[in-house]
């Protein structure tokens, strides 16, 4: 070996020792990194050679990277809090920089027994919505099976279409203290998480991608690939319409339901998107109703149908039940399938398994005992102190708080003495079940890596070949050292996983490879909830420029000025304008100073203000997250950062100049990005038509507040500015400041893109391509408004152009606002405004 070799060795070696030298696993518990003899694993000694490739700070320079990825991305999850606005308690993704690293012939038993658990769980929720062979031949007590909110019982007898009750189930999965794979929990409801491992792979693999290679770790793509074609083949359509349904932007993973809508090319709806009609289940569009064949459903089964269901639930779909029964639609996963969630399953499990599918379960479960059975009871009751009490139906012990399991053996004597009362009481309800030490895996703490409790989440997708396993996962990672199953709960990080094969692996994409797929240039039918949300973030962003005009303007006149008691009355005129736009408050007397300034663009107080205008676009996008680019969120998010940033630091004249200004280039780069990225279909339409409208109506309102007969040319210089036409005007005219020919600039000029007449043009155009609800050769209102005012615009003199004039053009903006609202956003009860039913697409 040559000195240059041995000394590099020695680096890596040295690299390797400051890593994993204070390493301690806990005892008595495995630990995936050390084996028993506390050296490193193989598997694991392959990664961290590689990992020590790269120096310490460049190590941390790439795990920066990937949190910058996640933060650039608007990877996040939602809690709530007093509050209740979920954006503020938005946090980034709690990504873990080191991902847990297993080895292909390990992998290939777990995804066997993960396999046939999916098959097992399909058969008992077949056999408990039909024929009950389990519970008729003594196998499993009726009440363990039905006693629990998750069987419905209007879904029995009820075939699914497609003929599965699973289209996607997932196994919570720990290493017990014997070192095999145990499974803690069974997700047949909705599965979540599979969405946010992707994410964790692409941040991950593109701060690593030499590591990523060189450790031939299986792709996700494939996995995806099957599961978008499973669903596909339950539709009863060649080419099905499926659709993802989410509870709504207020949903704490709704971030996952819009990525895994964008990156399988589904239709993310609401419930208030669909409706059933003549059976079937549409879509409302902003083309009418569009028929939905295969529906991806992110909601509780209970909550899927007011009128059979949960008649408190908002968001359902009303006769939801009756197109199920019907056949018309496929449910994935179908409705009652969580029923196979109890806990007080799982002690029948094993025998249940050789009963249904002839087969010794491949993988244990945590040993659960229902203190339905008496037997059980008593035995729960005796071994209580080493015992998890938990729900035996999903929930909490009743008396207990907080809906995590308890610890018989760490509770006082009264508290001990209520569970064991409240075991006997209410024993149908409760299970007891052995606590698994759970192994450990490295997580990096300061330069180091130390050991943390995890549990791993694998993902089965059904598809026409059989079950497909992800090879990887979701793996949640505890910030506590108790290796206790129950403590799992809440884990606070989210690691990669990465299945190491034994040969290169072959690069996969989820784009179709076959020579007959119809090409096509529209990407689908819009919802008109998305429709709505669309216009409103063009309002919103718009309006949210507006406003940072105007108030850039404000600190420019001051600067300019006295602090506004000199001579010119354009800063008054700026705050009144501030004030009637709700950014700032209602009081009279008051002059124009920098703390107004700074208060219209961070006040959050005021409905009005820069920060708040801001902030309802950031909300309007999270809605329609799945049809705007990780760009247009990254620049969203900025344009939120500046406006927010010092808001509670009083400021002077400039530094509010430059805050407006600076926060005006993040809404030039949002315009940009819209108009040169997006796809010209029917989502950009909108929101240009709701950018377009907004411009429109506030220069009428800049015209109507600046450009009287009489006003100075401080007046007239400062709606040059608001409008963004000074170089235009400079140029244009040279003999000076006039109102005639302004006000044709800003008003009527047809190649000035700030003007109103240029507005207009844009509207006519976007609404004579939109679809029409009837085919009868009719203009509907919106496009006769818009038509109406085009050629009102065009005809005009300016020199006749007044304020009467002026505000009627700012009123029929409005009236088309309206219109294109009661047209397109069709989300009330009679909503399904179709021409007819029949024939829909």
């Amino acid at each position: 070996m040559s000195a240059i070799s041995s000394a590099r060795r020695g680096e890596k070696d040295e690299r390797l020792r400051r890593l994993i030298g204070s390493y301690r696993p806990l005892a008595g518990v495995p630990d995936e990194l050390l084996g028993p003899d506390g050296a490193p694993r193989p598997h694991w000694l392959r990664y961290l050679d590689g990992l020590t490739d790269l120096a310490a700070p460049e190590i941390e320079r790439r795990f920066a990277a990937s949190d910058q990825h996640i933060r650039d991305s608007g990877v996040s999850y939602r809690t709530w809090s007093d509050s209740g606005d979920p954006l503020i308690n938005e946090r980034a993704w709690p990504l873990s920089h080191i991902p847990l690293v297993l080895p292909e012939a390990e992998w290939r038993g777990i995804a066997s027994g993960v396999a046939q658990r999916a098959r097992l769980l399909e058969a008992l929720i077949a056999d408990l919505y039909g024929p009950g062979r389990a519970i008729a031949e003594g196998l499993l007590p009726a009440a363990a099976a039905l006693g629990g909110p998750e069987f419905l019982r209007p879904m029995h007898g009820v075939k699914p279409q497609g003929g599965r009750y699973l289209a996607m189930y997932a196994a919570d999965l720990g290493r017990g203290p014997d070192g095999r794979w145990w499974v803690l929990g069974d997700r047949t409801q909705a599965p979540s998480g599979a969405g946010y491992a992707l994410e964790n792979r692409v941040a991950l693999s593109r701060s690593f991608p030499e590591l990523y290679r060189q450790m031939n770790v299986e792709r996700l793509a494939p996995f995806f690939r099957n599961f978008y074609f499973g669903l596909a083949s339950m539709g009863a359509r060649a080419e099905p319409r499926i659709c993802l349904l989410t509870p709504g932007s207020l949903s704490a993973t709704y971030f996952e339901h819009a990525y895994l809508a964008r990156y399988l090319g589904l239709l993310l709806v609401e419930g208030g998107d669909l409706v059933v009609r003549q059976g079937q289940v549409h879509v409302r569009t902003i083309a009418g109703l569009k028929r939905a064949d295969v529906i991806l459903r992110r909601i509780d089964a209970d909550y899927a149908d007011p009128l059979e269901l949960n008649a408190a639930s908002q968001l359902g779909v009303p006769g939801l039940m009756e197109a199920v029964r019907a056949g018309s639609v496929a449910i994935a996963n179908a409705l009652g399938s969580g029923v196979v969630e109890a806990n007080a399953l799982m002690g029948f499990l094993p025998h249940l398994s050789r009963a249904l599918i002839g087969e010794d379960l491949q993988l244990p479960n945590v040993a659960t005992w229902w203190c339905g059975q008496e037997k059980e009871r008593e035995t729960v009751l005796a071994r209580l102190d080493e015992m998890a009490i938990a729900g035996a139906f999903g929930g909490g012990v009743p008396g207990f708080p907080g809906g995590e399991p308890v610890i018989g053996g760490a509770l006082a004597p009264e508290a001990r003495a209520q569970l064991e009362q409240t075991i006997r009481e209410r024993s149908i309800d409760l299970v007891g079940q052995e606590i698994v030490h759970l192994s450990t895996m490295p997580v990096w703490r300061d330069g180091a890596l130390e050991p943390r409790p995890f549990v791993l989440r694998v993902y089965a997708a059904a598809t026409e070949q059989g079950w497909r396993i992800m090879p990887g996962g979701f793996c949640r990672i505890s910030d506590k050292l108790d290796a206790r199953a129950v403590s799992m709960r809440e884990g606070v990080e989210s690691a990669d996983v990465w299945i190491l094969a034994d040969k290169p692996v072959e690069i996969t994409t989820l784009l179709p490879t076959a020579d007959n797929i119809r090409i096509r240039r529209i990407t689908g039918n819009l919802p008109s909830r998305a429709a709505d949300n669309m216009f409103w973030l063009g309002r919103y962003l718009e309006r949210a420029e507006a406003t940072l005009r105007v108030v850039r303007g404000l600190a420019g006149q001051l600067i300019e000025g006295d602090g506004g008691a000199g001579s010119s009355r354009a800063p008054r005129r700026l705050a009144d304008l501030l004030t009637a736009w709700g950014a700032l408050p209602e009081k009279k007397g008051r002059e124009p100073n920098a703390a107004l300034a700074f208060a219209a663009l961070h006040d959050a107080r005021e409905y009005g203000s820069a920060l708040s205008i801001v902030r309802s676009a950031r909300r309007a996008a999270a809605v329609v997250r799945e049809r705007l680019s990780p760009d247009t969120w990254q620049l969203l998010h900025l344009l939120q950062a500046r406006v927010e940033e010092n808001a509670s630091e009083p400021v002077s004249e400039a530094e509010v100049f430059d805050r407006a200004r600076s926060a005006l280039q993040a809404t030039a780069a949002l315009s940009g990005l819209v108009q040169e990225n997006m796809n010209r279909v029917a989502g950009w339409r909108f929101l240009d038509v709701g950018r377009r409208i907004e411009r429109a109506v506030n220069t009428c309102r800049f015209v109507r507040q600046f450009s009287g007969e009489d006003s100075p040319p401080e007046d007239l210089d400062a709606l040059l500015d608001l409008c963004d036409c000074q170089i235009t005007y400079r140029q244009r005219y040279l003999s000076g400041l006039a109102v005639a020919p302004l006000r044709d600039l800003v008003v009527l000029d047809p190649f000035n893109p700030r003007s109103v007449a240029f507005q207009v043009e844009r509207l006519d155009g976007h609404l004579a391509v939109l679809p029409a609800l009837h085919e009868d050769g009719m203009l509907e209102p919106q496009r006769r408004i818009a038509t109406r005012l085009a050629a009102e615009m065009r005809a005009m003199d300016a020199r006749a152009l007044d304020h009467a004039t002026i505000l009627g053009f700012e009123q029929n903006l409005l009236a088309l606002s309206e219109a294109v609202s009661a047209r397109y956003f069709l989300q009330g009860p009679h909503a399904a405004r179709a021409g007819k039913i029949m024939g829909l697409a």
